[in-house]
């Protein structure tokens, strides 16, 4: 939940000191952001609550998430229902597995 933003003097314009609690754990943080990153979090239709996304940085807990490893994900479905399992169509999905140190996972696309 963003709690405050406020300006950074000693920064450019466009860096605003953003202010905020994690729902989950309660935790405050705080780090500079660009408006742009700032109005394309508050303007997402699809906040969940439990991640900040800042331009390709996902936030939890008030920490930057970490990379730990690379999923790929099979999803199939069959061609038609009356079809055997056998024929179906697969698509392939790689991820980034990224983690919080309070144990919160999270997959991606890549």
């Amino acid at each position: 939940m963003i709690r405050s933003v406020a300006d950074l003097p000693e920064s450019a314009a466009d860096v605003v000191l953003v202010s905020y609690i994690c729902s989950r754990c309660n935790r405050f943080s705080e780090h500079p952001a660009s408006v742009v990153d700032l109005s394309a979090v508050l303007g997402r239709t699809d906040q969940t609550g439990d991640v900040l996304i800042f331009d390709s940085q996902y936030l939890h807990c008030g920490r930057p998430m970490t990379k730990t490893g690379f999923e790929l994900r099979r999803l199939s479905i069959p061609k038609a229902r009356e079809e055997a399992v056998q024929d179906t169509l697969d698509v392939y999905l790689s991820t980034r597995v990224l983690h919080c140190a309070c144990g919160f996972r999270l997959e991606v696309p890549e």
